[in-house]
């Protein structure tokens, strides 16, 4: 089906003297006549007007998703409600990428946990040992 506000250079919205004026413009006989059929009778552009917004609707998700024709629709009737592939991350996307991202850091920090945990006691260890044998070595010498 043909966007015929697009085709037409028009807005969804436009009124009767907007779509009567865009008609006598058309250079395009074929568009013409679809336009006049459907546009310039009240209960076809109603009926016309729903399609559009649900096509429109469509197009727009299709875009979200990355999905577009292929190359031999571009310039296409087929391709009237396509629009170009919108790169924008989605919230969920984006909440999976920080979910990723704090679980990777936590497996390192898991799997780094054993050996440092390890030095660590060590060194405590080792230092609470050396401060005590110092402090009772100056202990014994003063007594």
């Amino acid at each position: 089906m043909r966007d015929l506000y697009q085709r037409l250079a028009l807005s969804p919205d436009a009124n009767d003297h907007q779509i009567n004026s865009a008609l006598a413009r058309c250079p395009n006989s074929a568009l013409r006549q679809d336009a006049t059929s459907v546009l310039a009778v009240a209960p076809h552009r109603e009926t016309y007007d729903t399609l559009h917004h649900t096509l429109s609707d469509i197009g727009r998700l299709r875009a979200r998703l990355g999905l577009t024709h292929g190359a031999h629709w571009q310039g296409d009737v087929a391709n009237d409600f396509s629009l170009p592939p919108d790169n924008a991350i989605s919230r969920h996307d984006e909440l999976v990428d920080r979910v990723s991202h704090a679980v990777s850091l936590y497996n390192r920090w898991r799997r780094l946990r054993g050996p440092w945990l390890l030095i660590a006691v060590f060194t405590v260890g080792a230092g609470i040992g050396l401060a005590l044998g110092f402090a009772l070595s100056l202990g014994l010498g003063l007594g």
